[in-house]
């Protein structure tokens, strides 16, 4: 392995597995620059669902997910990533800043983990009735830990608990001005449209209603909705942070595309479900407050069928060349 810069094809490779990074409604709240040998990482506020996210929080969490996905296609690239999140305050945009450092073989796990990049994708279907194994369990939470964030799997209790709480949520959001709009936005059909949920990847309705899964029929009732019954005993696990700045926003975003890119790996079928999180009274019911930690989302996981690609748009889009 030798100690050459990586030539622009190569860090524009690596910029291209980032936008595979998973984000609320596919709305992809990322832009990038190449400076020479550093790649610069901006939220795209244009790109912020005003009704859902209205802080930011969950935009944040995005541009994190693509920040590790960098990470990693680096690491693939033979170099060990330097990282510097939210390097400057005059440009409250620039969340990080990622350089390829020195020169190391990637290993097997780091390859493995890699190629789950362009096969994670959000699984909207109801799951196998099949016990995620525990080693598997214990593998996704130290994902978490590794990059500063905890991942706690919910007992039955606390299953029954986020399950209540996910539906109240998502009660609550269909009263607020402006939510069906925004839907009706990232779900529109449009011609060669590269960003949003295509309906392929709505998934069916939880005919038990007891899945809080988002409902993106609602806005488009000349589709008719099909129902579905949903697992019986989900895997649901809550991701956290000890802080919730903005920092933290983006940690958990990392930590969030590391569990799931984990779990894809080990053949795992995942759900991010943010509704709990988008209302702050209900969000605070699923903070642990004896150890400090804010929830951050909550993650199902299981074993399901293939779940559809959504699209991305092209590079040309979100990423500035500036190499003088």
């Amino acid at each position: 392995m030798n100690g050459t810069a990586l030539t622009t094809p190569e860090l524009v490779r690596c910029v291209r597995a980032a936008t595979l990074a998973p984000s609320l409604h596919n709305s992809q709240p990322w832009r990038f620059r190449l400076a020479f040998q550093a790649i610069e990482v901006y939220a795209d506020r244009d790109r912020q669902l005003e009704v859902l996210d209205p802080d930011g929080r969950e935009l944040l969490i995005s541009v994190g997910a693509a920040i590790f996905t960098l990470r990693l296609a680096l690491r693939r690239s033979g170099r060990i990533p330097e990282l510097a999140m939210l390097p400057d305050a005059d440009r409250p945009d620039l969340v990080a800043v990622v350089r390829p450092g020195r020169p190391a073989e990637p290993s097997a796990a780091v390859l493995d983990l890699a190629d789950a990049i362009a096969r994670r994708h959000t699984n909207r279907q109801p799951f196998r009735p099949e016990v995620v194994p525990a080693d598997v369990i214990e593998e996704l939470q130290e994902a978490a830990r590794h990059e500063g964030a905890a991942l706690a799997i919910a007992g039955a209790a606390s299953r029954t608990i986020i399950a209540s709480l996910g539906r109240e949520a998502e009660r609550r959001l269909r009263a607020q001005d402006g939510y069906y709009a925004e839907m009706n936005r990232w779900t529109r059909p449009m011609a060669r449209r590269r960003d949003g949920i295509p309906a392929a990847a709505f998934g069916p309705w939880d005919a038990l209603e007891r899945m809080p899964m988002r409902d993106f029929g609602i806005v488009h009732p000349q589709r008719q909705r099909r129902a579905e019954e949903f697992e019986n005993y989900p895997t649901i696990a809550v991701l956290s942070t000890s802080g919730d700045e903005p920092a933290d926003w983006v940690r958990a975003g990392q930590a969030l595309q590391r569990v799931l890119l984990s779990a894809t790996s080990r053949h795992l079928a995942t759900t991010p479900i943010s509704q709990p999180v988008e209302i702050p009274s209900i969000r605070e019911v699923l903070a642990d407050r004896r150890s400090g930690r804010f929830a951050q989302l909550v993650i199902r996981l299981g074993y399901g069928p293939p779940a559809p690609v959504t699209p991305r748009r092209p590079i040309s889009e979100v990423l500035q060349q500036n190499t003088t």
